[in-house]
């Protein structure tokens, strides 16, 4: 490559690991990515630390060769992963976290359920740092899975050196660098230190996790930076060898991987798309950023504290300096599309003739849909599914209900079995997540936030 450098983006992923090799505009120059592996067991969901290192050094060398960029021409690396839960042994080890002592599998997903009891319980205290997440923990949050290993896997539990968020992992597996990142369990001690000296120390020994955060703090980290922050000496020769980078190239601290994307959507609204007599200060505040995948994160800003009931937040500098953060989400809404397709009947044909159409199954449903509508004489395609609904809590409802125990519902199944009968249910849950995400919008809007509908 001639010219100036490139710098070099990771993402990983609940089902992949994505590399992206951009130049200083921001132009995506090449970009790979691929699959890491999954262990589902009813609320269990693992990973595994080197599987995912494996197939981000694949993905990084796949997106150099593809964008012709040598490693003398990358600049900086920088990572984004799920909040997922990583235990790491004294020697940088994978620990066990699976009920089977599996060594590879030392990750608890972000979307794991397991320690649904530890949040009840820890939720019976009512100490004042609970009111940071809505008034309660959830069980995707770390704290609740703390707990989990340690009153299940005592023998893991001792073996534990480091329990880090998945990007601190991945920056310190790259530069040997523990400094952590504003990510879910530093927010918390982050936020609340700011106005209530000692909560924070005192909230783990109430739940009995004291012994985390005795001594140096090193097990779930005693440094704490913003994202971005520069890393040690870069990437150590080791990790840079697997890379196929140069040893010392920069690696800044890490982000959660939605609040990433927010950094990037929440300022890029076209001003004929938002004309205004606001500044750009006021007006992020009016924004909610929705980054989708497997679950969606829905974001907004305010420079303001605003503690609302069954919401994560406030947090404070984690995606934009200087204003507090509010969290909310749904933990299936792409997984849930897949699971509710997928599962029916009609699928394997569906997807049959999407393949010969050379299209995803998803565009198919579209023009059957499209198709019914002018068929039927429908005002608008939406009031297809006026005898269909979906109540999409088919994980819980993180927000703004904030149940790990709800359940979802399908109402108005007959006994088609006929492809069009699937493209109605795939509109109706479509649907189903966009009114979730209104729930939460209204929600927001009645606690402080001015989201603009």
């Amino acid at each position: 490559m001639s010219g100036g450098g490139v710098f070099l983006g990771v993402d990983v992923g609940t089902g992949s690991a994505r590399a992206g090799l951009f130049d200083d505009k921001g132009k995506l120059l090449g970009s790979a990515s691929n699959p890491i592996q999954i262990w589902k067991e009813k609320d269990c969901v693992e990973q595994s630390s080197t599987d995912i290192w494996h197939a981000v050094c694949t993905a990084v060398k796949s997106a150099c060769l593809l964008a012709n960029v040598g490693a003398e021409d990358v600049l900086g690396l920088g990572f984004t992963a799920t909040c997922s839960l990583v235990a790491v042994g004294a020697d940088g080890s994978p620990v066990s976290v699976s009920w089977n002592g599996d060594s590879r599998r030392d990750i608890i997903v972000w979307m794991d359920h397991r320690a649904a009891d530890q949040a009840g319980r820890i939720n019976s205290q009512n100490s004042v740092a609970l009111q940071f997440y809505g008034g309660g923990v959830y069980p995707e949050m770390q704290v609740p899975k703390l707990l989990w290993v340690k009153e299940n896997l005592q023998e893991s539990w001792s073996m534990v050196s480091r329990w880090m968020d998945l990007g601190n992992w991945l920056t310190y597996r790259a530069t040997g660098d523990d400094t952590r990142s504003l990510s879910h369990m530093e927010q918390w001690r982050e936020s609340v230190s700011r106005d209530m000296d000692g909560a924070d120390e005192d909230f783990w020994v109430e739940i009995g996790l004291e012994d985390l955060y005795n001594g140096s703090n090193k097990k779930i980290g005693h440094d704490v930076a913003f994202p971005g922050h520069p890393l040690g000496s870069g990437l150590t020769p080791a990790s840079a060898k697997e890379l196929g980078l140069l040893p010392g190239t920069p690696v800044g601290i890490s982000l959660i991987d939605a609040y990433a994307g927010g950094i990037g959507v929440m300022e890029s609204v076209p001003d004929e798309d938002f004309k205004s007599d606001m500044s750009d200060e006021e007006a992020i505040c009016h924004r909610m950023v929705l980054v989708c995948g497997t679950s969606t994160c829905h974001m907004a800003v305010s420079k303001n504290k605003l503690f609302i009931p069954g919401v994560w937040g406030p947090f404070w500098s984690v995606m934009i300096p200087e204003f507090w953060l509010t969290e909310c989400g749904q933990s299936a809404t792409g997984a849930l599309l897949d699971y509710v397709v997928q599962n029916h009947v009609a699928a394997p044909l569906l997807a049959n003739q999407a393949a010969s159409q050379s299209v995803s199954i998803y565009e198919l449903m579209n023009k059957i849909l499209l198709s019914m509508s002018h068929e039927q004489n429908m005002p608008f395609l939406s009031a297809l599914s006026q005898d269909t609904h979906v109540l999409p809590d088919f994980h819980g409802n993180r927000s703004p209900v904030a149940d790990p125990k709800s359940k979802g519902v399908i109402c108005g199944l007959t006994l088609d079995t006929s492809e069009k009968q699937l493209a109605l249910i795939y509109l109706a849950t479509i649907q189903g997540i966009a009114y979730g995400t209104r729930h939460i919008v209204d929600h927001c809007n009645a606690h402080g936030h001015k989201v603009v509908k």
